[in-house]
């Protein structure tokens, strides 16, 4: 099958490889389409300790099942699937109580086992983990909601407790931030975007959201809201606008860190002095557990259009290209693998 290898750190290779074998508890998948993440693009570039070399990324897959496991009760071949990028036992403490973004034996694709940069992906664990795709639902749309869209409603459903009415704070307007964008407008908050990029702000402006300039964020923030946001999403994992998102909160504001810390962000200075005088809650989410996808696809199936998110279907051969971008400043939207054959 033909996939693309991370063959040295920052390299990506299109190599024909053989096909994966079928977990006797999990599935075959021939992959329909699969997002590219800057998740993909701090492990491309080596920031990632889980990923060792060569490896094939890719975590934001759907698929269709070519193979079934001996073990496996709940699925068959040719059902449409998709999978959270966690991958929890469905045994432990953690995963009986729900929390499976939290089980301590999670694999995780695209980063401890092979991804879904490939025509082909083996997914251990089915029956814990994958979740059927609603008939109509496009597979390059099913692919956009990947680890941004899914993190996000985990975050503001169940760690932030995001409720109508409220103010909503997102910084960064890529793939995580558009997702906190148009479901917090779902979710009936009014919401601010918060970015570098003018393309990136006159977007989410578009969705719905009140533009705000990344220089002197926090300070407009509570300007315009009157004392400040009651909910601020970190949607980079750089310091910078870490810092933002904690300052721009009103009074026993929640801050969640969806952005991933990683290189020289993994340790930050924070206005600790703003987390104590505020009050302030801080979260980290991780993942969505498998089991919040029907409530997820029923806010898409009552008319959340989530199709403005996807800006680029790409091929397979593209992959570089994209996460190269990541490099900068990346243009507004997120790419889909949707071709596998060039």
């Amino acid at each position: 099958m033909r996939a693309a290898v991370l063959t040295e750190w920052r390299t990506l290779e299109i190599h024909d490889v053989v096909a994966p074998e079928c977990p006797a508890d999990g599935v075959v998948l021939d992959v329909l389409a699969c997002g590219v993440c800057r998740s993909d693009w701090h492990a491309w570039t080596g920031a990632d300790p889980d990923v060792t070399l060569p490896h094939i990324p890719g975590h934001e897959f759907c698929g269709t099942v070519r193979a079934v496991g001996a073990n496996v009760n709940d699925w068959s071949v040719g059902d449409r699937v998709i999978a959270p990028f966690i991958l929890a036992c469905g045994r432990c403490d953690a995963c009986k109580a729900g929390e499976q973004t939290t089980c301590g034996t999670q694999a995780v694709p695209g980063f401890t086992i092979a991804g879904a940069f490939a025509e082909q992906i083996a997914v251990p664990r089915a029956d814990a983990n994958l979740a059927a795709l609603p008939d109509a639902m496009d597979p390059a749309l099913a692919a956009a909601l990947g680890c941004r869209v899914t993190t996000v409603w985990h975050a503001l459903t169940d760690r932030a407790a995001l409720a109508p009415g409220e103010w909503l704070a997102v910084h960064g307007v890529g793939g995580i931030g558009l997702a906190a964008v148009m479901l917090g407008r779902a979710m009936g908050a009014r919401v601010i975007a918060v970015d570098v990029v003018p393309e990136k702000l006159a977007f989410a402006e578009k969705l719905g959201a009140i533009p705000v300039a990344a220089a002197g964020a926090a300070e407009a923030i509570k300007e315009l809201t009157g004392g400040g946001a009651h909910v601020s999403v970190e949607a980079l994992g750089i310091a910078a606008t870490t810092d933002a998102s904690l300052r721009c909160l009103r009074k026993l504001g929640r801050h969640v860190q969806i952005g991933m810390p990683a290189g020289d962000h993994v340790q930050m200075a924070l206005p600790m002095d703003a987390v104590y005088s505020g009050q302030l809650a801080l979260f980290g989410t991780r993942g969505m557990p498998a089991w919040k996808y029907p409530s997820l696809f029923a806010l898409i199936e009552a008319g959340l259009d989530l199709s403005p998110m996807i800006a680029r279907r790409v091929s397979l051969s593209d992959a570089q290209t994209e996460l190269e971008a990541f490099d900068g400043p990346a243009p507004p939207g997120v790419a889909v693998i949707t071709n596998f054959a060039t």
